[in-house]
């Protein structure tokens, strides 16, 4: 037959300060998305940096300089890579000085920075479109917003107070999977092999080879001479 245990009287009930569970704040949701936040505004800097430099003649004169086109480019995507990183580094120190506590190890942190510099050069090739069709540093900040509001809205921490339509809108734009990225890292201490993390550092790397060519195509065609 079916034994019965007896019940002791009372039953004690466990303290709910006895459990052990992971207390995060505001900030701790939204800072892998500041990181990602920071470096969009690389955009509107190279498109106003190219369209002054077009504008005051110095492109047509380096381009009758034995400097290649190429050496050109490549010196501005390496600049624009060490700018980024020296940017996540300062948002990172600060973050930790106001309390912040990313949860992950060493390997995280590279993961993390090396995601964020591949996403320069994204930012990189859509100021040189943006640059292409600009005809003076003014016109550039205006048009520039048109790459920085999507990427903005759709794919940082502001993308946690928009509709659930908004947040999966996201899924085009490369800085959601850069956020997405960041959060596995610093919020759940995913490992950097996951799934989820190589899928997102895939997307984000795809995105960046191609906006990047494609902006250094344009401009080498239409935007380098005044």
């Amino acid at each position: 037959g079916t034994q019965r245990i007896p019940l002791q009287i009372p039953i004690n009930i466990a303290s709910p300060s006895m459990v052990a569970s992971n207390k995060f704040t505001t900030f701790d949701y939204m800072a892998p998305g500041i990181f990602t936040f920071a470096l969009i505004f690389l955009i509107m800097t190279i498109s106003q940096s190219f369209t002054a430099e077009r504008q005051q003649g110095l492109l047509r004169r380096i381009n009758i300089t034995p400097i290649t086109s190429k050496e050109i480019m490549t010196s501005q995507v390496l600049a624009n890579m060490i700018i980024a990183l020296i940017q996540a580094i300062l948002l990172l120190a600060m973050s930790l000085i106001v309390g912040y506590r990313p949860v992950g190890n060493l390997a995280s942190f590279a993961l993390a920075f090396a995601i964020l510099i591949i996403f320069s050069l994204c930012c990189v090739g859509f100021g040189l479109i943006t640059a292409v069709v600009s005809k003076s540093p003014e016109v550039a900040t205006g048009i520039s917003f048109i790459f920085i509001i999507p990427l903005m809205f759709l794919g940082t921490f502001v993308t946690i107070g928009l509709s659930t339509i908004a947040q999966a809108a996201g899924k085009f734009v490369p800085s959601y999977y850069v956020t997405d990225a960041l959060t596995s890292l610093f919020l759940r201490g995913a490992p950097i092999t996951s799934p989820t993390i190589l899928f997102d550092t895939l997307v984000v790397s795809l995105y960046s080879i191609i906006v990047l060519m494609l902006g250094i195509i344009l401009f080498k065609k239409f935007g380098s001479r005044g």
